[in-house]
């Protein structure tokens, strides 16, 4: 069984606007959230937050685990 990459950029507008709202993001969530949907990566995410490359990863799988609760 193949997953399915979730590319936040490639969602539109709306789309971003509904994850934002109903995922309850903390403030660290949406920043990652944010820039992700900027197409930024972990390199460039965790440099901006001033977090490690780990850090970054497990903030990507809290943001994954949300918004897949939300659909």
């Amino acid at each position: 069984m193949q997953r399915y990459k979730m590319k936040i950029y490639e969602f539109t507008k709306p789309e971003l606007d509904y994850f934002r709202e109903q995922c309850n993001f903390t403030d660290e969530e949406l920043e990652y959230f944010n820039m992700k949907a900027r197409d930024k990566s972990h390199v460039e995410i965790a440099m901006k937050m001033n977090v490690s490359k780990d850090k970054v990863a497990k903030l990507s799988k809290r943001v994954r685990n949300k918004m897949i609760r939300v659909i």
